[in-house]
């Protein structure tokens, strides 16, 4: 089985247009998403529309909590405070009602795989995991993990390999996962990447190969960041997608 997962869309819907037409290429079984279709962007409604309609499964990210109502985010910064008030108030009612529906987490325990938008631990907190000191804040629960767990939030490619008592950070290249090792894999971001890679990221596994791959598609950025600016949202929200930070 060929599984599509993407995350942070962020209301950019021309980021999405072309993660989802680059997965035509890719034989993909079924969708899930990480989380955070909306926050920062311009097109709130037409990329929770093009989620809900692909995604299998949509995991709940912290920009969507907010906007749902469902978590307290006054002590985020102001620019980000205003967004998430822009697309709480244009928000359709099917998809504010659809945010407010999202599962933290889901088990395909036929894959092997758990679907979260942050790490593993503290389940409604959205924490994040950046460097090998941070997942081995996971170590304490390895035998609870599946073989493959598949997080956003962070907005950057990342890999770690998890024993027992020990974890390794790998390149964010494609990799066959191996027997009596665990891995905490962040897919990146459709809609704001942050690794200095201006270009859309999605991944792919194969469940039955075992092997996981890392994607980026370029996209309209002039559009989707003429959009921002349209909103009337922070101008640096339109500034970062040029520089993928």
């Amino acid at each position: 089985m060929r599984l599509g997962i993407f995350s942070d869309t962020h209301a950019n819907y021309e980021a999405l247009s072309a993660v989802l037409e680059a997965y035509r290429r890719e034989r993909i079984d079924i969708y899930y998403c990480l989380g955070d279709t909306v926050g920062y962007g311009g097109s709130p409604n037409e990329c929770a529309d093009l989620v809900r309609k692909i995604s299998k499964t949509t995991i709940l990210g912290n920009h969507d909590a907010a906007v749902a109502g469902r978590m307290d985010y006054s002590y985020y910064y102001e620019a980000a405070r205003h967004a998430l008030d822009a697309h709480a108030a244009v928000l359709s009612p099917e998809n504010a009602a659809w945010l407010r529906s999202l599962p933290y987490r889901e088990h395909l325990t036929d894959h092997g795989v758990t679907l979260r938008h942050g790490p593993p631990v503290k389940l409604e907190e959205f924490e994040y995991i950046f460097a090998p000191e941070q997942a081995r804040e996971c170590l304490p629960m390895f035998r609870e993990l599946q073989h493959l767990t598949l997080i956003g939030h962070s907005h950057l490619c990342k890999v770690f390999a998890l024993t027992p008592t020990t974890v390794e950070e790998l390149p964010p290249i494609d990799f066959t996962l191996e027997p009596g090792r665990k891995y905490i894999v962040s897919v990146g971001s459709v809609g704001q990447p942050r690794d200095y890679d201006n270009r859309a990221s999605y991944t792919v596994y194969d469940s039955e190969a075992k092997r996981f791959e890392f994607k980026r598609i370029e996209y309209d950025i002039e559009t989707a960041a003429e959009k921002v600016l349209r909103a009337k949202l922070e101008r640096n929200f339109a500034h970062r997608l040029y520089i993928g930070v």
